[in-house]
């Protein structure tokens, strides 16, 4: 499963957030169930990131949403939101080399 989650910070909110993903991408990508993680910047608007995950199924993802990592993190980073994030999960059909 894939888990693509887009937000948008207040720009002077956005290095607090990279010190903050910074800290913890590797106990993130390091969760059960977890095996792709990726930070994304919009190309135009410096305070728009998107995470692309891989998750073994959505039980994994749940499982790491009801943990203390997540809480901690997710309790952190939505008080430097500018709007509310957008997130979603998606399957892949088919990829092209």
């Amino acid at each position: 499963m894939i888990r693509v989650v887009r937000m948008i910070f207040e720009e002077d909110k956005v290095e607090d957030f990279l010190k903050n993903f910074h800290q913890h991408k590797e106990q993130i990508r390091n969760f059960p169930g977890c095996s792709h993680l990726e930070l994304w910047q919009d190309e135009n608007s410096k305070n728009i990131f998107m995470t692309y995950s891989h998750w073994k199924d959505e039980e994994a993802l749940n499982q790491y949403r009801d943990s203390e990592l997540f809480k901690s993190v997710w309790s952190y980073t939505k008080q430097l939101f500018l709007e509310k994030p957008i997130a979603f999960s998606a399957k892949k059909i088919e990829e092209l080399p």
